[in-house]
């Protein structure tokens, strides 16, 4: 294919991605910021951890996500007696054929949304990593292979602990991003309140959008993606933030304090390739230091673990992250 060609088909994945960033925005008032990080997980290949309160559409723009790539969805409510039966599938005796079959769970889908996932007891989480991490799952002695287009979108509660198990932190890794969902502004709210009106009186115009692109041409995308430039200096700064994490006392002592562990290898690739994707998906050419910032707090946000030091004085996680992004030069 020549550079002419090649150049039109990048435009024209462009143009879809945007089409469909628009959709989702035009049908999820607010929480344009969710939206965005979801599709940069997407053409990144990752999974994303969404925490907030109950209502501020994380289903709605999880299921918008699916219907505008024509992808495959399903919701599954994660409780203390799910089984791994009930995610992954089951085998089934044919007494016909005398021989057993498997039949697929709801975790064979394009994107599975994992409604509150700290619910669920460890052989179910246990599954879901098998998933996450090698786009398979294991039934007895045979391995199942996922859909090459595969995204768990999780859900967590933040203030209702009762009941629920702590993720284990191989777990929290596999999630490329870690996003904290806020309630909408005031504005925001009053024309959710308006849209509802409109949608009680059964105007039409809220009928479900056609599809704007496929799993396939994502794949594509994903290709296009992985070649966005991004300078030697921009990779060193990268591994240097992430260092930081691990070795803060080499930036600030007082820095230094806070953090108990740093985050892994996984964390600088993640990085790198949500920085690229952003890049395409806000359609410039390379890779710059804004785009770094923008992504790095929900991708380190659940890899660092604080220290009692910083948790006494209230510090978060993000502003660790904030004060990161101050103190590591960029080349």
């Amino acid at each position: 294919m020549n550079s002419c060609a090649m150049s039109e088909q990048v435009q024209t994945q462009q143009q879809k991605l945007s089409k469909v960033l628009r959709s989702i925005r035009e049908k999820i008032i607010g929480q344009h910021e969710l939206i965005e990080y979801m599709l940069v997980c997407l053409l990144a290949d990752g999974h994303i951890l969404l925490e907030g309160m109950p209502g501020l559409a994380k289903t709605r723009s999880a299921k918008a996500v699916a219907d505008a790539i024509e992808g495959e969805f399903h919701r599954i409510q994660f409780t203390p007696d799910l089984l791994p039966s009930d995610l992954i599938g089951t085998e089934m005796y044919i007494h016909e054929k005398s021989d057993f079959i498997f039949r697929k769970g709801p975790i064979f889908k394009h994107i599975l949304l994992a409604d509150e996932i700290n619910r669920a007891p460890a052989k179910v989480q246990s599954a879901l990593l098998e998933a996450m991490e090698e786009k398979q799952v294991t039934v007895g002695h045979k391995s199942y292979p996922l859909p090459s287009l595969y995204m768990v979108i999780a859900t967590q509660n933040p203030i209702e602990q009762e009941g629920t198990y702590h993720l284990p932190e191989a777990q929290l890794d596999r999630f490329m991003m870690h996003l904290l969902v806020d309630y909408p502004n005031h504005d925001e709210e009053l024309s959710i309140v308006h849209l509802d009106e409109k949608r009680q009186k059964g105007n039409t115009c809220f009928s479900d959008s056609p599809p704007l692109t496929s799993p396939e041409e994502i794949l594509r995308a994903r290709d296009i993606v992985a070649t966005v430039f991004i300078s030697e200096n921009l990779k060193k700064y990268v591994v240097s933030l992430v260092g930081a994490t691990r070795t803060p006392e080499k930036y600030d002592r007082s820095f230094a304090k806070w953090i108990q562990h740093g985050a892994s290898p996984r964390a600088t690739i993640a990085i790198v390739r949500c920085a690229k994707a952003l890049a395409w998906l806000r359609n410039e050419e390379y890779v710059t230091p804004a785009h770094i910032h923008h992504v790095a707090t929900p991708i380190l946000r659940h890899r660092i673990i604080p220290s009692f030091a910083s948790e006494a004085e209230g510090i978060s996680r993000t502003r660790i992250i904030q004060e990161l992004l101050q103190i590591v030069a960029i080349p």
